[in-house]
């Protein structure tokens, strides 16, 4: 459940941000071919600020919408549209996150820049999908420009940064 004040506050904050499309900055790339830092852009920060989300608020996302619950799934560098499958803040499960996957180091790394929850327009924000244990680490059977993976979904945190 939305609080009442956050409630006032989406629609504003969809209207401010709308126009405002968020996409990944030109990101250099370490030498094992994984993202190096990369400010949070302060249209993100701001929204974040107004949403109540915090550094370290997660949820749960299942990492590609056209694999869902498949095992075990492959990422491909580029573009990717991801699914919330527990709340974030005021954005209900199935709010729909877009961000961008790098395959070039031994796990996949994937940022989050905008989530749109159902029937509103994205909302800039910074995140990144995070397991334990290295499980966003690639199956040796993965292609350059590709990540098999033995899990569909990860945890989500919010990022200030990404480094």
């Amino acid at each position: 459940m939305v609080p009442v004040h956050m409630r006032r506050s989406l629609p504003v904050l969809l209207l401010c941000l709308s126009s405002c499309a968020t996409t990944p900055g030109n990101v250099s790339l370490r030498s094992d071919g994984t993202p190096g830092p990369e400010e949070c852009p302060q249209k993100a920060l701001e929204a974040m600020r107004i949403l109540g989300l915090s550094v370290g608020d997660a949820a749960e996302v299942e990492l590609d919408v056209n694999q869902t619950d498949a095992s075990p799934i492959t990422l491909y560098d580029g573009p990717v549209e991801s699914m919330l499958n527990s709340p974030l803040g005021p954005f209900p499960s199935v709010s729909r996150l877009y961000g961008r996957v790098w395959t070039g180091g031994p796990q996949a790394v994937i940022r989050y820049y905008e989530v749109q929850p159902p029937e509103r327009e994205p909302i800039p924000i910074c995140a990144v999908a995070r397991l334990g244990l290295g499980q966003l680490r690639k199956k040796p059977e993965s292609k350059p420009g590709t990540a098999i993976l033995e899990f569909s979904s990860a945890a989500l945190y919010i990022v200030n940064s990404f480094r």
